[in-house]
């Protein structure tokens, strides 16, 4: 089956175009899994760093994904990253770095500090830390804000896309010819080899009588 320069041409381009889709939904898929599933998995959160107190560790913009904290003595332990309330039952939340801690007689403080600065935090009491960074993923901290509470709807929206997406090609004109192609083509390799007509036998060809020779008459 021959085709032309241009069916060519074309089915190259709808080769391409099909490529980049499904790199982009998928690209879509992973971040809206790390972004929305995996924080909720952890019984975290996914936070948008906002400053540059964390540089070079986390840029303005990066997402970090952290896990919940309950027992900040047993789970934290010096050079992790954590987020905390600076006030206690205060929403305001950040994220620095423990670089040490301190033993009093009302247990353990912790010492924290951000990696672009020069000047340590004041210590923080167990139930002012309520998470640990586990990742982090860059860029895309400011989408994530304009999302805000709705990231969920964004991984409903790419399993929707993608199965509109194996749709149509499951359904596309020419993956049905192909198909069709292809089954006719299995059918004919299949079938048994169909042998011609035997020809009819050739009778023999009749003699034809022989004449006598005229009889001879006495003179």
């Amino acid at each position: 089956m021959s085709t032309t320069p241009a069916a060519q041409r074309d089915s190259w381009f709808s080769g391409l175009v099909s490529a980049l889709a499904t790199f982009a939904l998928l690209v879509l898929l992973a971040a809206a899994v790390a972004l929305a599933v995996v924080p909720k998995a952890l019984d975290g959160a996914a936070l948008t760093v906002l400053t540059g107190s964390m540089v070079p560790t986390y840029d303005p913009g990066d997402v970090v994904v952290v896990r919940g904290v309950k027992d900040a003595p047993a789970e934290v332990r010096v050079g992790d990253v954590v987020t905390f309330q600076p006030v206690s039952d205060d929403p305001t939340l950040i994220t620095h770095r423990v670089v040490g801690k301190v033993f009093t007689a009302e247990g353990t403080m912790f010492v924290t500090r951000g990696d672009a600065n020069s000047a340590d935090d004041a210590p923080l009491l167990p139930a002012q830390i309520k998470a640990e960074a586990v990742y982090h993923v860059p860029w895309v901290g400011y989408v994530s804000l304009y999302l805000g509470q709705q990231r969920g709807l964004l991984v409903v929206g790419v399993a929707v896309a993608l199965l509109g997406y194996g749709a149509v090609m499951v359904l596309r004109p020419e993956r049905r010819r192909a198909d069709g192609t292809s089954q006719a083509s299995a059918a004919d390799a299949g079938a048994p080899p169909q042998a011609a007509p035997a020809a009819a036998p050739t009778a023999a060809p009749a003699a034809a009588p022989v004449a006598a020779p005229p009889a001879e008459h006495g003179r």
